[in-house]
């Protein structure tokens, strides 16, 4: 240790990816001093976050008989991932700035049936008293050039630890489930071709991204259809009920 830095080396699996020094000192606030507890306070929001979308994905099927998500993902970034984005944006690798200047270090992703879910999701996650949306990037109005389409919420939430609370960053991503198959696709190319994929593959994704929409809208056109003969059918059969 140097000039009160912290050297701090960090695995993924089993092989050692750099070694990373760290020029934060805990102060009486507590400030985060160390990879494997900012690894512990990531994951306690991400856990907190998911169990809330759990127990509302339960009260919706109590309520309205019917489940808005299909399914959750999350993840933490990787370190390596991490620091590539700090330099990208001409920051130091220290965790003052992971925690200050990369806000998807922990990211969830809701996957659910219609694009009108989405925005019911959304709100469903705003109206939790202890969650504060910090930013909100609607690209299903407004889609990416490359067709990209998701509707990403950044929040804090407070990770209660024995001796403080740590208001914590997770970005939300809600999409259907025919966007995330997109974006899969879309996460694999761009990662094969370094960014760079050829003119007539990014057409052709963009041409994909519009049968998704068109997919989705047809899709949500035709539940609504089901929902409302659902709806005509029990009241016909409470007035015959009451006939009777």
């Amino acid at each position: 240790m140097e000039n009160g830095s912290v050297y701090c080396t960090i695995y993924v699996g089993s092989r050692e990816l750099f070694v990373m020094e760290v020029m934060v000192e805990r102060d009486k606030d507590g400030d985060i001093d160390s990879w494997k507890e900012l690894q512990l306070i990531y994951n306690s929001a991400l856990k907190q976050i998911s169990t809330k979308l759990e127990i509302l994905n339960d009260e919706f099927q109590h309520v309205h008989r019917y489940n808005p998500i299909e399914h959750i993902k999350w993840r933490i970034k990787t370190p390596e991932s991490i620091v590539k984005k700090l330099k990208k944006h001409g920051k130091e690798s220290t965790l003052e700035n992971m925690v200050k200047y990369v806000n998807d270090i922990a990211g969830i992703r809701v996957i659910c049936s219609f694009a009108s879910d989405i925005y019911q999701i959304a709100e469903m996650i705003s109206s939790q008293r202890d969650i504060r949306v910090l930013s909100v990037k609607d690209y299903i109005v407004n889609p990416k050039a490359s067709g990209y389409k998701s509707y990403h919420m950044l929040v804090s939430v407070p990770v209660y630890l024995s001796d403080r609370i740590a208001d914590t960053k997770v970005e939300i991503q809600i999409r259907t489930v025919a966007m995330d198959f997109w974006a899969s696709l879309e996460h694999k190319i761009h990662y094969k071709f370094e960014g760079n994929a050829p003119e007539h593959i990014r057409e052709q994704l963009v041409e994909c991204a519009q049968m998704v929409a068109a997919l989705d809208a047809r899709m949500m056109s035709l539940n609504e259809e089901i929902l409302h003969i659902g709806q005509e059918e029990e009241v016909s059969h409470i007035r015959q009920e009451e006939e009777d």
